[in-house]
């Protein structure tokens, strides 16, 4: 109880320092002037959207990203056959039917009359071609969702048939996310992709103008939009990875809405007239996931429950995240296909059996050391289990990287014994969070090898019954909560600060959708 205290203590005593810093540091933006330039812009806030981020868009290559953020700035530029709408119901794209003729095929009828920014029509050969392009090329990051893809027929202009290796109970998900933002045959064809990358075509109500990497990415409304006319003539994702630069450049009106708001700056907010702070439970959920590699200190089952039971999630929750969140001892939360709601709203606490299980593996107060890699945005709740994992006899070697650099440590795999990470799931299914710890999948990142998990995880790929299906799901997450190829901290909360010169609802799925944020009346 004593030790509860003392950490309690210690995570508010960051709080405060942290609150401190928050209102009293300097911004450290990428542009030292914005917020003085972007609050003077000369359109009316009502033609002009602009967001701040946290983190860059990898590429305007919708098959070659793997994160949220680019997924959220992409969907305004190309379009899905599928579309999910704000309550996650599956709605007509550039698909205005689609059914089932057997277990592996899957006939879509087109929206006709759609051109790309360039004026090229939509028509089946753009299907054809991006989804075999991203189910063929193993090296795209968004292949494995699309690789069971091993045909697509244009039956005619406006119809294609999507054909499967088998039974795939997944199909119309994975055509409703990123990987399947439909690319531009002819132009592709007729110029290359590397000026397509250059001037990226969709089909989409905004088009490209402009990215500066690692600053913004700059777009204008599509006036020949098949759903109607987009509500505004700009949209401008600005990216900013200082919190303390978010907020400053949101008070001074630089940006209608501002991602990722701290809880030590939420009351600043919300004391502006004009501002205010919107809030909504997302998919993503922070957590460790750990090498097994042999050899490694993580590999030790002891060590990984040693670092489950020695960190106080409650207490982050409440003090570092101002009670924006949820604990969990699953990824995959309600709202998601294969929830198992036992494993949610729990956690494990106990660091006098920690610092025991820590002795049976062998480790003299210590001599267990461990380097935690970590995106600078999620670097206040790193340094609180850094601290946490040391009171136990823990070394820790907190590896603090911009989003940049952490992205592209992700993508080779080449982290060392932990990374921290918050992973979404727009997929809305339990195969989103668990195939990484498919032997193909977990092989350079986690290396994680359980048999049993592999053969339920390969069955549910396949399992056209949904209720044995979930239970399989079901099944992996408690094998899960004893192995522990990753600690799940809580479910997050997405904090958004905004002007009052729009209305914005924050989706589940982290996407802003320019048309669904809209102008104050």
């Amino acid at each position: 109880m004593k030790k509860r205290q003392w950490t309690s203590m210690w995570i508010t005593l960051l709080a405060v320092v942290l609150v401190l810093s928050a209102c009293g540091g300097k911004s450290t933006g990428t542009d030292s002037n914005s917020a003085s330039s972007e609050s003077g812009r000369s359109t009316s806030a009502s033609t002009k959207l602009t967001i701040a981020a946290a983190t860059d868009i990898e590429s305007f290559d919708p098959h070659n990203n793997n994160n949220t953020s680019s997924e959220a700035v992409l969907v305004n530029v190309f379009d899905y056959l599928i579309k999910n709408d704000s309550e996650q119901k599956k709605v007509p794209g550039l698909a205005t039917s689609w059914e089932q003729v057997n277990d592996t095929t899957w006939r879509f009828k087109l929206r006709e009359g759609v051109t790309f920014h360039n004026g090229d029509p939509f028509t089946s050969a753009d299907v054809k071609y991006t989804l075999e392009r991203v189910a063929k090329d193993s090296t795209l990051k968004q292949n494995s969702y699309f690789k069971n893809i091993v045909d697509v027929k244009a039956v005619d202009e406006y119809t294609v048939d999507i054909i499967t290796d088998g039974p795939d109970p997944l199909l119309l998900n994975r055509l409703s996310k990123m990987g399947a933002g439909i690319l531009p045959a002819k132009y592709i064809e007729d110029n290359g992709f590397d000026q397509f990358l250059k001037q990226p075509v969709g089909t989409g109500p905004y088009k490209f103008s402009k990215w500066t990497k690692d600053d913004r990415v700059e777009l204008v409304k599509n006036e020949k939009y098949f759903d109607g006319e987009p509500k505004w003539n700009e949209v401008v994702f600005r990216v900013i990875p200082e919190a303390s630069t978010r907020v400053s450049e949101l008070l001074a009106g630089g940006v209608d809405i501002a991602a990722s708001i701290p809880s030590t700056d939420i009351a600043r907010i919300e004391g502006e007239a004009d501002k205010k702070i919107v809030k909504a439970p997302i998919q993503r959920v922070l957590q460790l996931i750990f090498r097994q590699t042999e050899g490694s200190v993580t590999a030790d089952p002891k060590v990984r429950e040693a670092i489950d039971l020695a960190i106080d999630k409650q207490g982050i929750v409440d003090s570092i995240a101002g009670g924006a969140g949820i604990v969990t001892r699953t990824s995959v939360t309600p709202g998601n296909f294969g929830a198992d709601h036992s494993l949610y709203k729990t956690s494990l606490y106990d660091q006098e059996k920690a610092k025991q299980l820590l002795q049976e593996a062998g480790y003299a107060e210590g001599e267990a050391e461990m380097t935690i890699s970590v995106s600078s945005q999620y670097k206040e709740p790193a340094e609180v289990v850094a601290a946490m994992l040391e009171q136990v006899g823990f070394k820790i070697n907190l590896d603090v990287l911009e989003p940049s650099a952490f992205s592209e440590r992700y993508s080779s795999k080449s982290f060392k014994e932990i990374f921290m990470i918050g992973i979404g799931n727009s997929l809305f299914d339990a195969s989103n969070n668990y195939n990484r710890y498919m032997l193909d999948e977990a092989k350079g990142e986690s290396d994680y090898n359980n048999p049993e998990v592999e053969k339920l995880l390969q069955s549910a790929l396949v399992n056209m019954d949904p209720a044995s299906r979930e239970k399989e799901y079901q099944q992996v997450q408690q094998i899960l909560a004893e192995d522990r190829p990753a600690v799940y901290l809580y479910q997050m909360e997405g904090v958004y600060g905004t002007d009052s010169r729009v209305k914005f609802e924050p989706r589940s799925d982290e996407m802003f959708y320019a048309d669904e944020i809209t102008p104050a009346q």
